[in-house]
């Protein structure tokens, strides 16, 4: 059984005025336990449209979506809101920090909606997960005072403090330096491993892509499977970007040099 399954799934908007606008088009996908999926596309694909499936926040028009093997694409909000909140993870480009709140607070908010022990330990479970990442040492921290690389580890240890089933990061590391990015990536593929999770990452990153198993190309709302000939096309020769270098010079660490180039086209 798929822990996520879409079928045949559409998103059509209403335009005033204008022919209804089709922003996903029969999109097929299964994510099982443990899946590292990489989604590549360029700007107006609907990337942001089917994030939003994948997280429950948004219904699609036609077609079905299955969660765990349970139909979610008719849920009411109250229950989608509280199957997100317990089985998804979300990492963005932005980090979406509170910025009033510490590295700490910032954590401990998924846990506020938590039921049982997890709600009473929920600043003790924060700690734990803000030392699995790295910055034990930085709790007390605002996010103003924090680095981009830390940041992104603080929205990291946010997303994973409730053990998600699966995780959606979004241009992950787009905000980041070039270290960073591949240290970040590394960190979210080791605790997703650690907990079982599904990791499903959009990126316009080639280099970042190839660190799933399994490539996904979206165009005009048009999901497309590609093997490993069919993903090697998209990246331009000699067209590496930084975050591309780095995740290159990580991957010859470990004998692994099957990872090139940016996609810009797609």
């Amino acid at each position: 059984m798929s822990l996520l399954s879409l079928s045949e799934v559409t998103r059509v908007v209403k335009i005033p005025d204008a022919p209804p606008l089709t922003i996903l088009d029969g999109v097929n996908l299964e994510v099982e336990r443990g899946d590292r999926v990489s989604i590549v596309g360029r700007s107006g694909s609907g990337k942001s449209t089917l994030l939003n499936i994948l997280g429950l926040l948004d219904r699609p028009t036609s077609g079905r979506l299955s969660f765990d093997g349970s139909p979610a694409e008719r849920l009411g909000s109250g229950a989608r809101d509280r199957l997100r909140g317990s089985r998804i993870g979300f990492v963005f480009q932005q980090f979406n920090l509170l910025p009033g709140r510490t590295a700490l607070e910032n954590v401990t908010t998924p846990l506020l909606y938590a039921s049982g022990r997890s709600f009473w330990r929920r600043t003790s479970i924060a700690r734990e997960m803000l030392e699995r990442v790295g910055l034990g040492d930085r709790a007390d921290a605002m996010p103003s005072k924090l680095s981009g690389g830390e940041q992104q580890r603080v929205a990291i240890a946010r997303a994973l403090v409730r053990t998600p089933h699966l995780i959606l990061a979004d241009e992950p590391t787009g905000a980041l330096d070039v270290e960073t990015g591949a240290s970040v990536m590394a960190l979210l593929d080791d605790v997703a491993t650690q907990s079982g999770a599904a990791l499903v990452t959009i990126t316009h990153d080639a280099a970042i892509a190839a660190l799933s198993n399994t490539h996904y190309r979206l165009d005009h709302g048009v999901l497309t499977s590609l093997d490993d000939d069919q993903y090697a096309d998209l990246v331009p020769v000699g067209g590496a970007s930084p975050a591309g270098d780095a995740a290159r010079a990580d991957a010859a660490s470990t004998g692994d040099t099957t990872i090139t180039g940016e996609v810009r086209d797609v």
